[in-house]
């Protein structure tokens, strides 16, 4: 067991390199850019690891302010960049138009749907109306992460007898 922390003493660089690689991996599955900065400070410690192996203050103190300036600096960027691209929707707003079923009663203060699988919050399009459980319904916009929906059936022109 001494043996490996030998090692790994010697080759921490091989260590932090493995994390950087992790984590930039792992950003596939996340797309926040987060992971990715994380990594990026993990392949700072791994430089800094093959200049000064050993040094293990100075591998994390160094591994965590480029992470640190990375999330604090370029992530926002990046985000901004992206969201801003034409075409970009986020997962949220390619729910819009999307169908599900009322999972319980919906009126215009509550309700709950599922869509794609997953459960929300929902609320009736029109005021005083409602949409009983079983229903298909369609999304018509989002507030928070509180679905506004309408009856599928009757179409984006159904004001529920109450008028919008």
């Amino acid at each position: 067991m001494n043996e490996f922390w030998d090692w790994i003493a010697r080759h921490g660089w091989v260590a932090w390199l493995i994390a950087s690689a992790v984590l930039a991996c792992a950003e596939m599955l996340t797309l926040d850019f987060t992971l990715l900065m994380l990594a990026s400070g993990a392949l700072a410690g791994a430089v800094t690891a093959a200049i000064l192996p050993g040094a293990w203050i100075v591998q994390v103190l160094v591994a965590v302010a480029v992470a640190g300036i990375m999330l604090a600096v370029l992530r926002p960027t990046l985000l901004k960049r992206v969201r801003d691209a034409p075409g970009y929707r986020s997962s949220l707003d390619s729910l819009v138009g999307s169908e599900g079923t009322a999972t319980h009663q919906i009126t215009s203060g509550s309700g709950e749907v599922k869509v794609h699988g997953e459960l929300w919050e929902a609320r009736a399009m029109a005021p005083g109306t409602t949409i009983e459980a079983g229903e298909s319904i369609e999304v018509f916009q989002i507030d928070g992460t509180t679905l506004i929906v309408y009856p599928s059936s009757q179409g984006l022109g159904w004001s529920g007898g109450a008028g919008l």
